[in-house]
């Protein structure tokens, strides 16, 4: 039998979420691979997939999980790049059971000698900062970028991917206790403001610590006023890219900003991407994140560890607020739960 984490109702993530059989996966066939997991991320989209409150209600009973690391056990006799024993990281979701199938087409291969936990973190926001920063504006040495939830996962990827491709960080954050974290991650400008703060004077403060330089591109996880204040710090013709609702309001921008300043609000969602990106977009994508966490560049913080088993205390703790890390599952029974 093979451990699954799984929900058969939308709810408070910590009560539906459950831990469940399910028959042995069979031997492969064709370019298949069966994947044993070694560790499995625990990310707010999870958590607001099982509440029902996500971009999209999977048909239930739906085993969770956006992003894991395993190593491959079978292979099938068209897997091509493959042998057993390799790490990979499975691309399609439902990654919260000890064992997974996938085709050859569907993981990306891994170093041998990869951090196990880093790895299990690289699919969803390394790739979110990696692609917002190159994909969807043209920005050259030296452009500055602006961001909220700067202290986020993400927007600390994106601080650390920015600096190596030599672009200039403006980091918003709510709290002044973190200001000194962000200027050690490489953002250029911290500035601490919250949804209260008039975004003229944002503006003001943060011209006067880039000399004036105003950037050209802004990235948004809160939504609400606060599209409205990075909107109103970009230069003439920038783009505001929303990808989180943390606010829980829609998106408000001055009309003064988008008709006569040409500011551009976009939307962005790494699991649209995958629906268009072609397998060597993915494998360059992930070719460009790998050395990265090889190096040392970009890791994320890991508060804890917990065995699949303990999948609903691990789920309880990683809704809670003011967390410090990631929240991992492991292999069934191979460390006590935290």
């Amino acid at each position: 039998m093979v451990k699954i984490a799984q929900f058969h109702q939308f709810g408070p993530a910590a009560e539906v979420i459950e831990l469940a059989e399910k028959p042995d996966i069979p031997n492969p066939e064709g370019d298949q691979l069966v994947v044993k997991m070694l560790a499995m991320s625990i990310n707010p989209a999870d958590i607001l997939t099982i509440e029902g409150d996500y971009g999209i209600r999977p048909k239930l009973p739906n085993i969770p999980g956006a992003e894991g690391v395993g190593r491959v056990s079978k292979i099938g006799p068209e897997v091509k790049n493959l042998k057993a024993g390799d790490l990979v990281l499975p691309l399609g979701g439902g990654a919260w059971r000890e064992s997974m199938m996938c085709r050859e087409s569907t993981v990306i291969p891994l170093p041998a000698d990869i951090d196990i936990d880093q790895a299990a973190m690289i699919k969803a926001n390394p790739a979110t900062a990696e692609i917002m920063l190159t994909s969807l504006v043209a920005l050259k040495d030296g452009d500055w970028v602006i961001q909220n939830a700067s202290n986020s996962a993400v927007g600390r990827y994106v601080i650390k991917i920015a600096k190596r491709k030599s672009l200039k960080v403006i980091a918003i954050a709510r709290r002044a206790d973190v200001v000194e974290m962000l200027k050690a991650d490489g953002a250029d400008v911290v500035i601490v403001a919250d949804e209260k703060t008039d975004a003229v004077k944002m503006s003001e403060e943060m011209a006067l610590q880039t000399g004036g330089e105003l950037p050209k591109l802004a990235l948004d996880a809160v939504g609400g006023y606060a599209s409205n204040q990075l909107a109103k710090c970009l230069a003439d013709g920038g783009y505001v890219v929303n990808y989180g609702l943390l606010s829980g309001e829609p998106c408000k921008v001055d009309p003064f900003d988008l008709v006569f300043r040409r500011i551009e609000l976009k939307g962005f969602w790494l699991a649209d991407w995958f629906k268009t990106a072609s397998r060597d977009d993915i494998l360059s994508l992930y070719g460009a994140l790998i050395p990265l966490v090889m190096e040392g560049v970009i890791s994320g913080a890991i508060e804890a560890k917990y065995p699949l088993d303990d999948v609903k205390q691990a789920v309880a703790h990683a809704a809670k607020p003011h967390r410090s890390g990631k929240i991992l599952l492991t292999e069934p029974n191979t460390i006590g739960g935290i």
